[in-house]
């Protein structure tokens, strides 16, 4: 089984892969951030690195998403293939730091990609406003992170919100990360824990 999580920067994906990882006995699957070679050129030069920094991005999960279905474990995975497409770089073109001739090449190659691959079982979309998640991200304190634009957090969480919307995929948990602590607090874990288990108690 294939469970993945879907957040903006900073909502909390790491932190529950980790935890319901511990939980369940699931395999973790992370996104590449610590080895990923474009993300400190990326920040510090949005529109020249943008592409280069997609491209990664896709290349990474989609070999990931390959090696968790011939694993045959159930896998938790940092992060979806669709947010990259239908947020990430879409909103690089909008903000003028993606090209358009960029852009279509890469949204075809999404497309190519995406008729491979089978969705997750289950996406659990964190969902943030944009204060949480400034202080989330300050308190984790990643350097290349502290360029990051309020306005790009705020067209982020918009596109956020219009995906999930629209997200008919497969089963959709949203949890709002701003009444939950679930890394600090036992009872907001638990009423999680909760959730989840509703939601793929069907899918054995």
């Amino acid at each position: 089984m294939h469970i993945a999580i879907a957040g903006n920067i900073g909502s909390g994906k790491t932190t529950l892969t980790e935890i319901l990882a511990k939980h369940y006995g699931w395999e973790p699957h992370y996104e590449d951030v610590d080895d990923n070679p474009y993300l400190n050129d990326f920040y510090n030069d949005m529109q020249r690195w943008s592409f280069n920094l997609q491209i990664y991005f896709l290349n990474s999960r989609f070999n990931q998403i390959i090696n968790i279905r011939k694993s045959g474990n159930t896998v938790v995975q940092d992060r979806t293939i669709y947010e990259d497409a239908y947020i990430f770089a879409p909103n690089l073109h909008s903000m003028g730091l993606m090209s358009t001739r960029d852009f279509e090449n890469y949204f075809t190659l999404f497309n190519l990609m995406a008729s491979l691959i089978q969705p997750p079982d289950l996406v659990i979309y964190l969902r943030g406003t944009v204060p949480t998640l400034v202080n989330q991200i300050q308190k984790r304190g990643r350097k290349y992170e502290s360029n990051i634009r309020l306005d790009y957090l705020k067209r982020l969480n918009e596109r956020y919100e219009a995906w999930a919307e629209a997200y008919n995929l497969g089963k959709f948990l949203v949890i709002d990360v701003d009444n939950s602590n679930f890394s600090e607090k036992k009872e907001d874990l638990n009423a999680v824990i909760d959730k989840i288990n509703a939601q793929i108690h069907g899918l054995f």
